[in-house]
């Protein structure tokens, strides 16, 4: 039996969570992102916690599992940047590093890098993503910021003031937020404690909620690597086509 191009298409995407929108010929290399797209990562100390009594892998670990699962499925489509915040010769707020700007095939870089830090430090996500977007020169250019993170904001900063900013001055930026084992301040001298999971952060919701962009709660590493093929997925073209593909 003999299929067309788009006939062919829509029997491979039809069943996925986006369609083919039209038929896209030439070879898969010659397709790429339409938006760069920066990771913001948490290096904060949290990251190198374990659960309840030690039991669990510390969240750093399974964090890495999750980058090297996912990006590399993301990588070759889509031009890649990273940023950490957290690590640092001083445990203070302005420990956020540009790791490298969006560029091709950056899946080995972003392993190497997320593998070889050691999380420390306070929380300081609003400058990060501040500084995600200027790198992606967000005031003219479209672009895509994806935010990993286990907890609020812990330097003063203000997301939703930033949020508001961002979608105000941006040409078209979109800013995901992927919340990996979230916990609530629940625990205190004067409590019982708790197993608060999910604990949204609206400071750090509000990020995705003004630019169009998704919070997604995440608990394991299969979640948090398909939350990460989620918000890095895209819209790609070749040969002045196009074709909305789902990764993973």
């Amino acid at each position: 039996m003999n299929l067309s191009a788009s006939s062919l298409l829509g029997r491979i995407c039809g069943t996925g969570a986006l369609a083919a929108l039209v038929a896209l010929p030439g070879p898969a290399a010659a397709m790429e992102c339409t938006e760069d797209a920066m990771v913001v990562f948490d290096g904060s100390g949290s990251m190198s916690e374990m659960g309840f009594n030690d039991m669990w892998e510390a969240r750093i670990v399974e964090a890495r599992r999750a980058v090297r699962r996912s990006i590399p499925q993301v990588a070759p489509f889509r031009r890649l940047g990273l940023i950490v915040y957290g690590p640092g010769s001083n445990e203070d707020c302005s420990n956020i590093t540009v790791r490298f700007p969006p560029q091709a095939q950056a899946a080995d870089r972003m392993i190497a890098e997320i593998d070889a830090m050691q999380p420390m430090g306070p929380t300081p996500l609003t400058s990060s993503v501040l500084r995600a977007a200027e790198v992606l020169n967000y005031r003219e250019q479209s672009g895509v910021v994806v935010l990993v993170t286990d907890g609020k904001e812990t330097c003063g900063g203000s997301p939703c003031y930033l949020a508001a900013l961002l979608a105000a001055d941006g040409l078209d930026l979109t800013v995901h937020v992927i919340g990996f084992k979230v916990r609530g301040d629940y625990f205190n001298w004067n409590s019982q404690g708790g197993d608060e999971k999910d604990a949204q952060t609206t400071v750090a919701r509000c990020l995705a909620d003004r630019t169009g962009g998704k919070y997604l709660s995440t608990e394991t590493v299969d979640e948090l690597a398909a939350a990460f093929q989620e918000t890095l997925g895209c819209a790609l073209i070749g040969h002045n086509h196009a074709l909305r593909i789902p990764f993973g």
